[in-house]
């Protein structure tokens, strides 16, 4: 959650690093994902391009595997590139639940994909290593540096992608089944003060947007929690923050120890953010501040320290930032903008010419757990959510500046705004015709999958993530993907 390296994330846990960050650094106030799930968010990213001409849709479909990203380009002009831990653009590794929820969400039927969410503490106060893989991924980083990257004479751009601090799935069979644990160790839980953690507000079911409902209902979120259950997950949450702030700190101290750190920039930044209990939710696929802002800061040569940058901007522009930093001509079709005016603290208008941001940006969402693709445009104050069709599905807009939790949908209130907003979203993308896209897609691909399977499809589909729902009227569901189909 990009607000954790500003406000208020310096008073529920303790982020050191991201912190030197910020004092040797700039950190970004308003930075977007442009899809809030993991593989569409990072094609995004390594594209440079919008999810709408990815069309990398859900978790299963990323980018096409022989897309040019921007290490590919800085390869190719003499870098010495490598990666290390969670790339998950091109996909192919999200389950068959996932795929098959996504695909099926204009069904008429409200199903759990989800287990409920909980907390696992683990280990004693001397446990630090609560995440293997990411620790060895981070191990694997920090020795390539000492070993490799002190001793090159090209320039080098290393990658290094955590799963943390995103819940950990639990086993498939069992009560818990499914169910998404947020796991630490007493050691990383000591780092959050637990006085400071907000409850947040939640609107009755009844009054729920349509979308947030479904939403809620398929994360199993629907039923009553203590406020005790709440403030435990958003405290393991922050707890798994700080953990992941410790693996940034191994990277940065082993620049410092190879003699790089002056000479290096750094970026951090995540793929999405994470509910953790807010609008009844936990996870992403939200366009909600929990789910879509995400962290962004960089430090380095040339980049003004102990900055703030309030502007809107997104994934998008870290291909162009990435080809800004080595100087390569960037192509003309990219979606974003190189953020190095920002990051050197210039004003908007010396920019190069011909390169003025825009005002907003965009983010998109077509997956799993939301019965519509959804559509956010943020602008100065607003936040503009559309779905489907423009029509079907009324759509929702926000006042940050008056209500930070976005707990007052106010656009029956000010219709003037939300067309104008409309009208900015529709110049970018036709959403309803990429919407229309997007459901044929979908039962095109359900189809498939459905005709692979033979007779068998009923058995497999029964076992999915929404078994424990499924198998209370197995008939009424298969007549409801009939119809559908």
């Amino acid at each position: 959650d990009g607000r954790l390296t500003f406000f208020p994330g310096n008073q529920t846990v303790d982020l050191p690093f991201i912190n030197f960050m910020k004092r040797y650094g700039t950190v970004f106030l308003n930075a977007y994902t442009n899809s809030p799930i993991c593989c569409p968010s990072r094609a995004a990213m390594w594209s440079g391009l919008f999810t709408h001409l990815t069309e990398s849709w859900n978790n299963f479909k990323g980018l096409d595997p022989d897309h040019v990203t921007w290490m590919d380009v800085m390869e190719k002009h003499g870098y010495r590139t490598k990666k290390f831990g969670k790339l998950d653009y091109t996909s192919g590794h999200h389950s068959v639940s996932n795929r098959v929820e996504a695909w099926t969400r204009d069904v008429e039927f409200l199903l759990r994909q989800e287990g409920r969410p909980m907390v696992n503490l683990t280990g004693d106060k001397t446990h630090v290593r609560v995440m293997g893989a990411d620790w060895r991924n981070t191990d694997k980083a920090v020795n390539w540096i000492k070993e490799e990257a002190v001793n090159l004479t090209q320039p080098f751009v290393l990658y290094l992608g955590l799963n943390l601090p995103h819940p950990y799935p639990s086993p498939y069979a069992g009560e818990n089944f499914g169910s998404s644990t947020f796991l630490t160790s007493p050691y990383w839980l000591e780092k959050v003060t637990y006085e400071a953690i907000k409850i947040p507000k939640w609107s009755s079911l009844s009054e729920m947007h349509p979308v947030d409902y479904y939403s809620s209902y398929t994360k199993n979120c629907t039923g009553e929690f203590t406020k005790q259950e709440v403030r435990n997950i958003r405290a393991f949450y922050y707890a798994m923050c700080a953990e992941t702030d410790a693996m940034l700190g191994e990277v940065i101290s082993a620049l410092k120890d190879a003699g790089l750190l002056n000479k290096t920039i750094v970026i951090f930044t995540a793929d999405h953010g994470e509910l953790a209990m807010e609008h009844r939710q936990f996870y992403k696929m939200s366009m909600y501040e929990g789910s879509s802002h995400v962290p962004l800061l960089v430090m380095g040569p040339g980049i003004k320290e102990r900055h703030q940058v309030p502007h809107v901007v997104s994934l998008v522009d870290i291909y162009p930032t990435m080809l800004d930093i080595a100087r390569i001509p960037a192509p003309r079709n990219l979606s974003g903008y190189s953020l190095m005016p920002l990051l050197r603290g210039k004003a908007e208008d010396e920019s190069s010419p011909g390169q003025a941001r825009p005002s907003w940006v965009l983010s998109e969402f077509h997956g799993c757990n939301v019965n519509a693709s959804t559509y956010m445009l943020r602008t100065g104050k607003w936040k503009y959510v559309a779905y489907s069709d423009g029509r079907s599905v009324l759509p929702q807009l926000f006042d940050l500046s008056e209500d930070p939790d976005e707990l007052a949908n106010v656009a029956m209130k000010f219709p003037v705004i939300v067309h104008s907003l409309d009208k900015i979203l529709r110049s970018i993308i036709n959403y309803p015709k990429v919407s229309s896209s997007v459901q044929e897609y979908n039962k095109r691909q359900f189809m498939s999958w459905k005709q692979s399977l033979g007779q068998n499809y009923s058995n497999v589909i029964a076992n999915l993530r929404w078994h424990q729902d499924w198998l209370k009227e197995p008939k009424k569901y298969e007549n409801a993907i009939d119809k559908w189909l």
